[in-house]
Formats: structure tokens, C-alpha cells, sequence
């Protein structure tokens, strides 16, 4: 009772700056009490007409106070926001709240892709992230402090923040080499710090999500460290994400060590609840694969009634996918989970010009042919259509390839 009396007691203390407009709103109340009582009793036109002029001039001066009340607090919390821009922000904050339930399942570079789009459409987005990744800052963390691997969450979580510019760089600065923090990027070691002062990876990206206010929410598809493992045409089995792509050999299967790792029930939650759900872009036995070997994912997929898009690549993948059509890409997500995870695949047809196609092929990679016979008599409808940008790199447009998701309601 004593700490509520002087929280209270602290609203009057000088120098905040809100006790003039606090008491200009208590006198603009007394007014529209008067001005209205009068009206109530006196029947002498002139004084109805005082009292008429006190009631609004009561209703003014609140809403001057009010209003001034308002920008003191907006100031003190958000001291760069503008009257106008944060009447834009309310505004696009409740739209996006009102926007549709959408899963976008995978990682690495694709799925962060995705989510800048999406982001603009809705804000009830639900990132489904592999945890499979073992190379880079991401491996060595996961070495070293036996913690999920934060490289592909941190990409989703700057992707979906709706926090500065220098807070989402800062989360991507990766330090040089010439010390021991070479090649981490300062939000890998955010969020492992963060999970040793929790003691929980899960509540370590909630509280990093409040810190980058995010717009929507970042899920990781398991909660225990897995190894993921292929099978190749030969025979031959290679461990660990980062090597597979090394062997350069036909992939004939990929597994993950355990076989049968738990779902993260939120992930599960979130597939149930959508309204559409996204499979890639990104590396398909690397990225999107190790989040369709989860049971309790394969099965919410198959279950739900949402709509379920894949986005297929626009290039190969040297040691993944070399010599892939489209049909291929999505037959290989078929033999490792259920028939029905996917009702549509979206295809580019945008055309790449051919001095960037000429530089990936020195790289061994190629432009996806796109089949589309194969793949609607596998049963499933194409959506053809230009989603690529070729400014610096061959990759898909978020916004282009937003707009075609969400173009999907309209359908229903």
C-alpha cells in the first residue's frame, strides 16, 4: 500500500513535466461539470448561453491538456517520435495486428528474405527456424556453450524487428579478424549471453524479440541439439550440416541424429492457427528439410487447413541440388515427409541476365528449369511468376514474392 502511495506521490515530483497538463485537464473537467449542471437547471437564456460557452470552453481546454499529457509521455519513452509519425505507427501497428496468420518454415538467407516482405502485410508471422546449423559462429557456440545454434534465428529475428537501423546493424556487426570474437556476429553473442542469464534458449529469443520489437515471433522447430546426416546415391553418409554441400555427391536421403528429436510446441501452435503457411526459399536439404524430419511438424503439415505454398528456388545448389528441376526440388520434399504438405509451388519466370547467369556457373550453379507439367500432374497448381531481384545477387524480391502469398486469401 505504502510503495503504491509513492509511486502515485512521484507523478508530482518537479522537473517531469506533465503536472501543468495534468492540472489544465482537472480544470477543463471542473468546466464541462459547471457548464453542464447549469444547462440542467437555469432556464434565463443568457445564463444558459454562459454556461453553454463554459461547458466548451471545459471541452477544449481537456482536450488541450489531454493532448499536451499525451506528448509528455510520448517524448519521455519515445524521444525521437515525431506527433505525425506516431500517429503513422499506431495506425500501421493496428493494420499489420489485423493482418493474416502466416508460417514461414526454413533458414538460413531465404527465410530472413521472406520475412522482410511479409513483415510489411501482417505482423502475426511465425518463423519456423532450423537448428541443425554446425558451421561458422553459429558451430562454434554451439560447441563451446552446448546452446541451439543462433546464426539462422538472429537473420530472422533482424528481419522481422521493427526496432532503428542501428539496432538491427548492430545485431548483424560481425567482428574482424586479429581477435578471439573473429567471425561472431555480435547477435550470436547476444543471445548466447542472453541464454546463460536465462538458463533457456527459448526465453533467450523471447527477450531478445522485446528488445528488437519484433513483428510476429521467431520459433526454433526443435529445443535440443541435432546433427543433420545424408545419405548419398553411393552410399556413402556424411554428418553435419555444413559438410553435406562439401561431397558434392547425389543426395539420396537426409536424416537427423537423433532420428526423433521433439517438436517446440509453439512451433506446432503456430502451423495450427495459420491461415497460410510457407515452405523456403532457401537450401532445400539444408535449410527447409531439417524442420520436415520433425514428426510433430510433418504431421501439424499434413493436419492443418491452412494454405501451404512452396516457393522453390530460383538457382541450383552446388553439392545439393545440381541438375534439379522444379519438380525435382518438390518431390524430394514429398519422399520426406507427407504428400500433402504442399498445394501449391511458386515458380519464377522472371528473366536473369546473362552476365549474372554467366557468374554462377563459374560457381556451378544454374537456373532452375521450371517443369510445370510434372508438377501439376504430381497434382499440385503452379504459380508462375516474375519474384526475383537482380541487383547484386540472383535471389527472390520480398516484396514481389509477398504479394503473391498473400494473394492466396483471395482465393479461399
Amino acid at each position: 500500500m505504502i510503495e503504491r502511495v509513492t509511486r502515485i506521490i512521484k507523478w508530482l515530483y518537479p522537473g517531469i513535466g506533465i503536472k501543468r497538463w495534468m492540472g489544465l485537464s482537472a480544470f477543463g473537467v471542473i468546466l464541462l461539470v459547471i457548464g453542464s449542471s447549469g444547462l440542467q437547471s437555469q432556464q434565463f437564456l443568457v445564463i444558459r448561453i454562459l454556461d453553454a460557452v463554459i461547458l466548451l470552453s471545459g471541452l477544449i481546454i481537456l482536450i488541450l491538456g489531454i493532448k499536451r499529457l499525451m506528448r509528455a509521455f510520448i517524448q519521455a519513452v519515445i524521444p525521437s517520435t515525431r506527433e505525425n509519425e506516431l500517429v503513422d505507427i499506431l495506425y500501421q501497428r493496428k493494420q499489420l495486428a489485423r493482418g493474416p496468420k502466416i508460417v514461414a518454415i526454413g533458414g538460413g538467407t531465404g527465410l530472413s528474405m521472406l520475412l522482410t516482405g511479409l513483415k510489411e502485410y501482417t505482423s502475426n508471422i511465425s518463423a519456423i527456424v532450423t537448428v541443425a546449423d554446425d558451421g561458422g559462429s553459429s558451430g562454434r557456440l554451439r560447441q563451446q556453450f552446448d546452446i541451439l545454434p543462433p546464426g539462422d534465428i538472429r537473420n530472422c529475428l533482424v528481419a522481422l524487428a521493427d526496432a532503428s537501423t542501428m539496432m538491427r546493424e548492430l545485431f548483424q556487426f560481425r567482428f574482424d579478424s586479429g581477435s578471439e570474437l573473429a567471425g561472431h556476429s555480435f547477435g550470436n553473442l547476444f543471445i548466447t549471453v542472453m541464454t546463460r542469464i536465462t538458463g533457456d534458449f527459448e526465453k533467450a529469443i523471447r527477450e531478445t524479440s522485446k528488445v528488437l520489437a519484433l513483428r510476429g515471433q521467431v520459433i526454433p522447430s526443435a529445443l535440443s541439439n541435432v546433427v543433420l546426416a545424408a545419405r548419398y546415391r553411393d552410399g556413402s553418409v556424411t554428418e553435419g550440416e555444413n559438410k553435406i554441400p562439401l561431397a558434392h555427391k547425389q543426395i539420396e536421403r537426409v536424416f537427423l541424429k537423433p532420428e526423433t528429436p521433439e517438436a517446440t510446441p509453439e512451433a506446432v501452435k503456430a502451423i495450427d492457427e495459420a491461415d497460410i503457411i510457407v515452405l523456403g526459399p532457401g537450401s532445400l536439404y539444408t535449410s527447409i528439410m531439417p524442420n520436415l524430419l520433425i514428426k510433430e511438424i510433418r504431421d501439424a503439415l499434413y493436419a492443418t487447413k491452412a494454405i501451404k505454398v512452396y516457393v522453390c528456388n530460383v538457382m541450383t545448389q552446388p553439392g545439393e541440388t545440381d541438375g534439379y528441376p522444379a519438380s525435382r526440388h518438390l518431390k524430394a520434399i514429398l519422399e520426406h515427409s507427407h504428400e500433402r504438405v504442399v498445394d501449391y509451388c511458386i515458380v519464377n519466370t522472371g528473366s536473369i541476365p546473362q552476365e549474372m547467369l554467366n557468374r554462377y556457373v563459374q560457381e556451378q550453379a544454374f537456373q532452375v528449369v521450371n517443369d510445370r507439367r510434372k508438377i501439376e500432374k504430381m497434382g499440385f497448381r503452379v504459380i508462375e511468376d516474375d519474384t526475383i531481384s537482380t541487383d547484386n545477387f540472383i535471389r527472390h524480391d520480398p516484396m514481389k514474392l509477398a504479394k503473391i502469398i498473400l494473394g492466396f486469401l483471395d482465393e479461399v
